[in-house]
C-alpha cells in the first residue's frame, strides 16, 4: 500500500509536516512485522542524519500516546527531543511517497477491512 497524497488530496510534500496516527490497538495486523517506509520522488531512500527509512515493528523504542495511539511524524525538521523515536525524516522541501509495508498480513489486511490511517497535515 502506497500514499502519494495526505487526507486533503495534496501531493506529500517535504515542505510540510504530518502526522499519521494509528488508534489504540490498530497497527497494522500481521503475524511478521509492519513499516512505514519514506521515499523520494525517484523511489529512493530520503538520506538524512538519523540514517533512518522506515518506521515500524522493528524500532523498539517507539512511544505511544498516553491514550495507547500510536503517533507517527513525517517531516523534515526534528519534531523535537521527546517526539524523534518516532520521526521519519521526510526530503525537505521535496515530493515523497509513504509504502505500507505488511510481512505476513492478517486476515484484515487481504480483505481490506483494516486500511493504513490518513497522512494528515500537522496543525
Amino acid at each position: 500500500m502506497y500514499q502519494d497524497l495526505d487526507a486533503n488530496g495534496q501531493r506529500l510534500s517535504g515542505a510540510n509536516r504530518y502526522t499519521v496516527t494509528f488508534p489504540k490497538g490498530q497497527t497494522p495486523p500481521v503475524n511478521g512485522f509492519w513499516s512505514l517506509t519514506m521515499y523520494d520522488s525517484a523511489h529512493f531512500f530520503v538520506p538524512n542524519t538519523l540514517k533512518r527509512y522506515s518506521l515500524g515493528t522493528k524500532n523498539r523504542n517507539l512511544k505511544f500516546d498516553a491514550d495507547g495511539s500510536l503517533t507517527l511524524y513525517v517531516q523534515a525538521d526534528s519534531p523535537g527531543a521527546d517526539k524523534e523515536s518516532n520521526w521519519l525524516p521526510a526530503p525537505a522541501g521535496a515530493p515523497f511517497s509513504l509504502y505500507m509495508r505488511a510481512y505476513w498480513p492478517k486476515g484484515p489486511v487481504i480483505d481490506g477491512s483494516w486500511t493504513p490511517p490518513p497522512v494528515v497535515v500537522a496543525q
